[in-house]
């Protein structure tokens, strides 16, 4: 179970950090900001806000049958 867990946590933060640009660099930060519209922008937002609260509550599951 606590393999279950935490391979759901990392999956989580890895999705979370992937709609929400965190692995970009500035210069493709800015191409992405200016080609996208307000509405697929918050879609990304969404999805990543999403998936990085399951990865979240995920990994502290796991922490939780880790330790106790």
């Amino acid at each position: 179970m606590f393999q279950f867990f935490l391979i759901i946590g990392a999956i989580g933060i890895l999705i979370s950090g992937i709609f929400i640009g965190a692995w970009t660099n500035g210069q493709q930060q800015r191409a992405n900001f200016h080609s996208e519209t307000e509405e697929h922008r918050g879609f990304r937002t969404k999805i990543a806000l999403y998936s990085g609260l399951l990865g979240i509550i995920s990994l502290g599951i796991s922490a939780i049958i880790y330790f106790f």
